[in-house]
C-alpha cells in the first residue's frame, strides 16, 4: 500500500519492525476507514510500534498477546515520562480486536470466573430478566445502583452482606441520593427496593430490607411542564448554520425533537432502515421495545437528506442514522449526546430556559398543540403515551380552559 498519514519512507519502514510489523498496514487501513485525522493516526501507529518492540524485548510470543500483556505495557509506558499519549489503551484495544477478527491471536479466555461482586450483580440482572421480565433499559438502570451500593458498603468483598442493617441503607440514601432530582432519587430507591427483595428471596438477607426504604416525595402532576414558546423553538432551529456540516446533523436532530416530539433515546437508536422514503414513514423504537410509525414531515425529511448527503461520513459502516463527528464514526453511546446538542443550540440561540435537556422540545410541541386546539387525547397519541394520565400534566398550561373553570375571588365583583 502507499504510505499513509504523511509518514516519510524511513519513518514508515521503522513502524514495521518487531512481531507486529506485518499488521501495521491492516491497522493503518482500519484507522483510515474510521476517519482518524493524520496526527491522531500517526500517534496510534507509533504506540503499536512501541508495543511491537516491547514484545520482542520481553520475549513474548505474539499469540500470547492479551489484555494482561497490554496492561503491563501501558503501566511501563506510564512509568516513563513524556512517552504516554491520551488514548493509548483504547488504541491497543482496537488492535486486539483487529488481530482477533483476523485469527492472528486467540479470542479472550472465558475461563476466569467472576469475583463474588460480579457474580452477585450477574445473578441480579438474570433475576430481573427471567423472573421480573423487565426491559433491558430498566435493567441497565437498576444494576448500576446495586453496584454502587455494594461497592460503597463492601468494596469487592461481599461475603458479609448478611450483616446489612437498616441504618446502612438509610445512610447510603442520605449520602448518595439526596442531592439528586426527585425523579432520579425515586429511581434509585426503586432499584434498591428490588435489589433487597432479590437478596431476601435468595436467602442472603434474613430480613427484607426493602420494607425499610423510605419513599421519595415526587407527587404526580406537581410541576408545570417545562417548555419554550413557539417563536423561541423556531429561533433555536434557525440558529443552526446549514453551511456547517456538524450543524446540519444537529439541525436534523433538533427537528426530530421539535416536530415529532421524539425522546433523546429514540433519536439515538434510529437506524437508516427506519426511514421509509416511499411511504414517508419513520419507525421509532420507544419505551418497552415498542415500535411506532410516525409520518415524516417535509422539512424533517429535507434536513435528513441534507445530512445524509453532506454531513454523515461516507466511510462509516454503522447503520445508526446519526453518528459521531470525530473518529471513530459510530453511533452515539447514550442520550447524553442529544442533550449536548440541545445545550449547544440553546447557547447559539442565546436562550436560557431553566430546563435545557432534549425533553424541552417534546414539552414545547405538546404545549403548542394544546394552544392550537388539540385535545389531550390527540397530544397523547402524538407523544405515544401509553396511559392517558401521562398527558394530563399539559392540562395545567391550558389557560383558556382553566380560565373558564376559575371561580371569582370572594368579595370580587362579577
Amino acid at each position: 500500500m502507499s504510505i499513509p498519514f504523511s509518514f516519510d519512507t524511513i519513518g514508515w519502514q521503522r513502524l514495521h519492525t518487531g512481531s507486529l510489523g506485518p499488521y501495521i498496514d491492516p491497522f493503518a487501513q482500519y484507522l483510515s476507514k474510521q476517519g482518524y485525522a493524520d496526527a491522531t493516526a500517526r500517534g496510534k501507529l507509533r504506540v503499536v510500534a512501541k508495543l511491537s518492540q516491547w514484545l520482542e524485548q520481553q520475549l513474548f510470543s505474539l499469540n500470547r498477546l492479551d489484555e494482561q500483556q497490554i496492561s503491563a505495557f501501558i503501566q511501563e509506558l506510564h512509568q516513563c515520562r513524556h512517552r504516554t499519549r491520551r488514548g493509548d489503551a483504547s488504541t491497543l484495544s482496537e488492535l486486539l480486536r483487529l488481530l482477533r477478527n483476523k485469527g492472528i491471536i486467540p479470542a479472550p479466555s472465558t475461563t476466569n470466573a467472576p469475583n463474588a461482586l460480579e457474580q452477585l450483580e450477574d445473578d441480579f440482572a438474570c433475576y430481573l430478566t427471567e423472573e421480573r421480565c423487565l426491559a433491558k433499559a430498566t435493567i441497565d438502570n437498576y444494576v448500576p445502583v446495586a453496584h454502587r451500593f455494594l461497592t460503597v458498603q463492601f468494596g469487592d468483598d461481599v461475603s458479609k452482606i448478611e450483616l446489612l442493617r437498616v441504618g446502612d441503607v438509610t445512610q447510603f440514601i442520605l449520602n448518595h441520593l439526596c442531592n439528586l432530582s426527585p425523579k432520579t432519587a425515586q429511581l434509585g430507591v426503586t432499584a434498591l427496593r428490588c435489589f433487597f427483595r432479590f437478596l431476601y428471596q435468595r436467602g442472603k438477607l434474613v430480613t427484607d430490607l426493602a420494607a425499610a426504604l423510605p419513599t421519595v416525595a415526587n407527587w404526580r402532576l406537581s410541576e408545570l411542564p417545562k417548555f419554550i414558546a413557539p417563536q423561541e423553538v423556531e429561533h433555536l432551529l434557525q440558529s443552526c448554520n446549514q453551511n456547517c456540516l456538524s450543524q446540519q446533523r444537529d439541525y436534523a436532530v433538533l427537528l426530530l425533537l421539535a416536530r415529532l416530539g421524539l425522546r433523546a433515546g429514540e433519536v439515538v437508536h434510529l437506524n437508516l432502515d427506519d426511514i421509509n422514503w416511499r411511504t414517508g414513514l419513520l419507525n421509532v423504537r420507544g419505551k418497552g421495545e415498542r415500535i411506532d410509525q410516525l409520518p415524516l414531515p417535509m422539512d424533517v425529511g429535507e434536513a435528513l437528506v441534507r445530512y445524509l448527503r453532506n454531513g454523515r461520513p461516507n466511510s462509516t459502516t454503522s447503520r445508526r442514522l446519526f453518528v459521531r463527528l470525530r473518529a471513530p464514526y459510530i453511533g452515539f453511546a447514550s442520550s447524553v449526546a442529544i442533550d449536548c446538542i440541545m445545550h449547544r443550540a440553546l447557547q447559539r440561540a442565546e436562550l436560557d430556559p431553566p430546563h435545557k435537556g432534549a425533553h424541552l422540545l417534546r414539552h414545547s410541541l405538546a404545549t403548542r398543540m394544546l394552544h392550537n386546539g388539540a385535545s389531550l387525547a390527540e397530544i397523547g397519541q402524538m407523544l405515544r403515551h401509553r396511559l392517558t394520565q401521562t398527558t394530563e400534566i399539559y392540562a395545567k398550561v391550558d389557560e383558556t380552559t382553566l380560565g373558564a373553570l376559575a371561580q371569582p375571588w370572594p368579595g370580587e365583583r362579577p
